[in-house]
Protein backbone atom coordinates (compact mmCIF):
# COMPACT_ATOMS: atom_id res chain seq x y z
CA UNK A 1 0.00 0.00 0.00
CA UNK A 2 2.82 2.41 1.14
CA UNK A 3 6.10 2.74 -0.66
CA UNK A 4 8.83 1.98 1.43
CA UNK A 5 11.83 4.78 0.69
CA UNK A 6 13.47 4.81 3.47
CA UNK A 7 14.47 7.70 5.76
CA UNK A 8 15.90 9.75 3.43
CA UNK A 9 12.77 9.91 1.53
CA UNK A 10 10.84 10.57 4.87
CA UNK A 11 13.02 13.63 5.27
CA UNK A 12 12.44 14.71 2.14
CA UNK A 13 8.90 14.57 2.49
CA UNK A 14 8.73 16.47 5.72
CA UNK A 15 11.06 18.87 4.85
CA UNK A 16 8.72 19.67 1.82
CA UNK A 17 6.30 19.88 3.90
CA UNK A 18 8.04 22.19 6.52
CA UNK A 19 9.09 24.71 3.26
CA UNK A 20 5.20 24.69 1.59
CA UNK A 21 3.95 25.21 5.54
CA UNK A 22 6.01 28.30 5.91
CA UNK A 23 5.93 29.87 2.58
CA UNK A 24 1.76 29.40 2.44
CA UNK A 25 1.29 32.19 5.77
CA UNK A 26 4.51 33.85 4.40
CA UNK A 27 4.93 37.75 3.77
CA UNK A 28 6.74 39.14 0.73
CA UNK A 29 9.62 40.00 3.05
CA UNK A 30 9.46 36.34 4.82
CA UNK A 31 9.75 34.50 1.81
CA UNK A 32 12.45 36.53 0.66
CA UNK A 33 14.08 35.19 4.11
CA UNK A 34 13.04 31.38 3.18
CA UNK A 35 15.10 32.00 0.03
CA UNK A 36 18.09 32.63 2.09
CA UNK A 37 17.69 30.32 4.49
CA UNK A 38 17.15 27.66 1.77
CA UNK A 39 20.13 28.59 -0.20
CA UNK A 40 22.22 28.68 2.82
CA UNK A 41 21.33 25.09 3.79
CA UNK A 42 22.05 24.10 0.27
CA UNK A 43 25.71 25.68 0.38
CA UNK A 44 26.07 23.81 3.46
CA UNK A 45 25.12 20.41 1.87
CA UNK A 46 26.77 21.19 -1.13
CA UNK A 47 30.16 21.63 1.02
CA UNK A 48 29.65 18.58 3.24
CA UNK A 49 29.62 16.80 0.01
CA UNK A 50 33.12 18.29 -1.30
CA UNK A 51 34.28 17.55 2.75
CA UNK A 52 33.27 14.10 1.76
CA UNK A 53 35.10 13.47 -1.44
CA UNK A 54 32.28 13.86 -3.44
CA UNK A 55 32.18 15.72 -7.21
CA UNK A 56 30.32 17.70 -8.84
CA UNK A 57 28.71 15.06 -10.61
CA UNK A 58 28.17 12.60 -7.48
CA UNK A 59 24.90 11.59 -6.91
CA UNK A 60 23.10 14.54 -5.51
CA UNK A 61 25.48 17.12 -6.14
CA UNK A 62 23.92 18.40 -10.13
CA UNK A 63 20.51 18.74 -8.26
CA UNK A 64 21.49 20.77 -5.52
CA UNK A 65 23.82 23.13 -7.16
CA UNK A 66 20.75 23.58 -9.73
CA UNK A 67 18.67 24.25 -6.60
CA UNK A 68 20.90 26.53 -5.14
CA UNK A 69 21.41 28.61 -8.72
CA UNK A 70 18.08 28.99 -8.76
CA UNK A 71 17.45 30.53 -6.05
CA UNK A 72 20.57 33.17 -6.28
CA UNK A 73 18.83 33.51 -9.52
CA UNK A 74 15.20 33.91 -7.79
CA UNK A 75 16.52 36.56 -5.02
CA UNK A 76 18.94 38.88 -8.35
CA UNK A 77 15.36 38.16 -10.43
CA UNK A 78 13.21 39.90 -7.01
CA UNK A 79 15.69 42.80 -7.42
CA UNK A 80 13.87 45.93 -7.83
CA UNK A 81 16.62 48.08 -9.89
CA UNK A 82 14.23 51.06 -10.68
CA UNK A 83 14.04 51.34 -7.31
CA UNK A 84 16.82 50.41 -5.33
CA UNK A 85 19.42 51.58 -7.93
CA UNK A 86 22.80 51.47 -6.09
CA UNK A 87 21.79 48.70 -3.48
CA UNK A 88 20.22 46.58 -6.50
CA UNK A 89 23.26 46.61 -8.34
CA UNK A 90 25.23 45.93 -5.43
CA UNK A 91 23.14 42.62 -4.63
CA UNK A 92 22.91 41.54 -8.12
CA UNK A 93 26.29 41.95 -8.25
CA UNK A 94 26.93 39.77 -5.03
CA UNK A 95 24.66 37.01 -6.09
CA UNK A 96 26.33 36.58 -9.25
CA UNK A 97 29.59 36.43 -7.43
CA UNK A 98 27.80 33.51 -5.11
CA UNK A 99 27.28 31.94 -7.77
CA UNK A 100 30.55 31.95 -9.80
CA UNK A 101 32.01 30.88 -6.30
CA UNK A 102 29.81 27.82 -6.45
CA UNK A 103 30.76 26.69 -9.47
CA UNK A 104 34.63 26.97 -8.98
CA UNK A 105 34.21 25.29 -5.45
CA UNK A 106 32.81 22.77 -7.12
CA UNK A 107 34.68 22.02 -9.98
CA UNK A 108 37.79 22.61 -8.28
CA UNK A 109 36.21 20.44 -5.51
CA UNK A 110 37.55 22.92 -2.93
CA UNK A 111 35.39 23.99 0.06
CA UNK A 112 36.95 27.67 0.06
CA UNK A 113 34.92 29.29 -2.70
CA UNK A 114 31.96 27.17 -1.39
CA UNK A 115 32.21 28.86 2.18
CA UNK A 116 32.97 32.26 0.82
CA UNK A 117 29.74 32.43 -1.21
CA UNK A 118 27.58 31.02 1.86
CA UNK A 119 29.65 33.86 3.49
CA UNK A 120 28.21 36.61 1.46
CA UNK A 121 24.46 35.01 1.45
CA UNK A 122 25.08 34.79 5.32
CA UNK A 123 25.55 38.54 5.79
CA UNK A 124 22.97 39.56 3.32
CA UNK A 125 20.23 37.30 5.13
CA UNK A 126 21.13 38.80 8.50
CA UNK A 127 21.32 42.07 7.25
CA UNK A 128 17.09 41.33 5.77
CA UNK A 129 16.44 39.80 8.93
CA UNK A 130 16.82 42.79 10.92
CA UNK A 131 14.80 45.30 8.40
CA UNK A 132 11.38 43.65 9.30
Amino acid sequence: MFAHTGHAGARARYRALDISTKVEGASPHQLIGILFDEVMKTLDTLAAGIAAGNGPTSPGMPERRARAVSILLGLEGCLDHGQGGELAAGLAAIYREARRLLGEGLEKRDLAPLVQARDLIAEIAEAWGKIG
